[in-house]
């Protein structure tokens, strides 16, 4: 039997001599990682996880409508605009005056209104009244006209009354577009709409919520929000204005999970406000065979201003993606379940979890094993032959 043990501990030494590094893995071990940071020519900046990060991050808002347009107040009053319709009404006191119709017996007092036919506010701004000549409309509600043609009646009709209609509102729509059941230019009624108004007067959105994205487009600005935080934010939900692009995209917030992980592969959020603790959850948890609870990393692009916040003076310069960021956690201290609660989770991060150092020597013993299993089952029925 000894030749058999000899056998077994010469492969098994020459494993260990030739090095892990050449053994299959998931990815770097945490000592690779670790090393790496520390490196003269860096990769990535890496970041220990701590309350003082945490609290870095919990500073660093994502995009807000509310935010961005500080519009969480009812509608101003609407004005007319160019290519809007309307239709004017005029009223006169007694009969015999520019706008009645002749009496046509002594019993009928004959008609004391004219309507004047639709008109299309024009790139000029005006609109066209008999006897009252060229009237500036744009930027004037109907309540401005009305008063305005009765003043140019006065003395020219007797006791003039002036109705004034806007028949098509085309200056006071929103345009919704994109993932919607039907995308459209909605006119905006005088309450005032909110956003959340509008995206349902149009049939809703054809994507699932924790899918979609909105982006709202108002006088060269754009704010891009998931359509969940509107629907767990009331404040999200703002009112629009004249001339607001509201589009609906198809944007799937998702991470990649790799490693030690029960499930490596694209994983969904599902809800807004993912945190490290459910996406480790939502991933399958650690690998009790392989996972290094001490090689938690969190992978992702940040902004400079936040790379330069969470690890001052140390931070790797931007690419154009953003400033590549390493996050540690150390799962070995029970403390860091609670930085994990605490931690967000972003679109396209990377949740890496590395193999424990003891899987390589499990690996070389496996190797032995297969390598030894012939000769020793060989000489095995060798000898019961014997």
């Amino acid at each position: 039997m000894r030749p058999r043990h000899s056998l077994t501990a010469t492969l098994a030494s020459l494993c260990l001599l030739a090095g892990c590094a050449t053994l299959p893995g998931s990815g770097p071990s945490r000592t690779d990682m670790m090393t790496e940071a520390e490196a003269t020519q860096r990769a990535f900046t890496l970041v220990e996880l701590d309350k003082a990060v945490i609290g870095v991050l919990a500073q660093d808002r994502s995009a807000s409508l509310q935010g961005s347009f500080g519009d969480y107040r009812p509608s101003q009053e609407q004005v007319i605009g160019i290519g809007d319709a309307l239709q004017i009404t005029i009223w006169e006191a007694g009969p015999g005056g520019l706008f009645s119709a002749p009496v046509v017996d002594r019993y009928s007092p004959g008609s004391r209104s004219a309507s004047i036919p639709e008109q299309v506010v024009g790139r000029d701004g005006a609109i066209t009244v008999p006897f009252a000549g060229q009237v500036p409309v744009v930027g004037r509600t109907p309540h401005d006209i009305e008063r305005v043609i009765t003043a140019r009646l006065a003395d020219k009709a007797i006791d003039p009354q002036a109705l004034v209609t806007v028949t098509r509102n085309v200056s006071n729509t929103v345009t919704i577009m994109g993932e919607s059941s039907g995308g459209a230019r909605v006119p905006l009624s005088l309450r005032g709409d909110r956003l959340l108004d509008i995206i349902a007067t149009t049939g809703g959105a054809h994507a699932p919520p924790q899918d979609t994205m909105i982006v709202l487009e108002r006088k060269g600005s754009i704010a891009r929000v998931p359509l969940l935080a509107v629907l767990d934010n009331p404040k999200e939900n703002v009112f629009l204005r004249s001339g607001d692009i509201v589009t609906l995209l198809r944007d799937p917030q998702s991470f990649t999970a790799i490693g030690a992980t029960g499930r490596n592969g694209i994983v969904p959020f599902e809800t807004t406000g993912l945190t490290l603790d459910e996406a480790l959850g939502r991933a399958g948890g650690l690998l009790d065979e392989r996972a290094d609870p001490a090689g938690v990393f969190v992978i992702r692009y940040e902004t400079p201003q936040t790379a330069a916040a969470v690890s001052p003076g140390n931070a790797v310069a931007p690419s154009p993606d953003g400033a590549p960021v390493v996050y540690h956690l150390n799962l070995r201290d029970p403390g860091a379940l609670f930085l994990a609660r605490r931690f967000p989770m972003r679109k396209k991060d990377i949740l890496y979890v590395s193999d424990s150092p003891y899987t390589d020597v499990q690996k070389v013993l496996n190797l032995v094993n297969l390598l030894t299993s012939p000769a020793i089952s060989g000489a095995t029925i060798h000898n019961a032959i014997k």
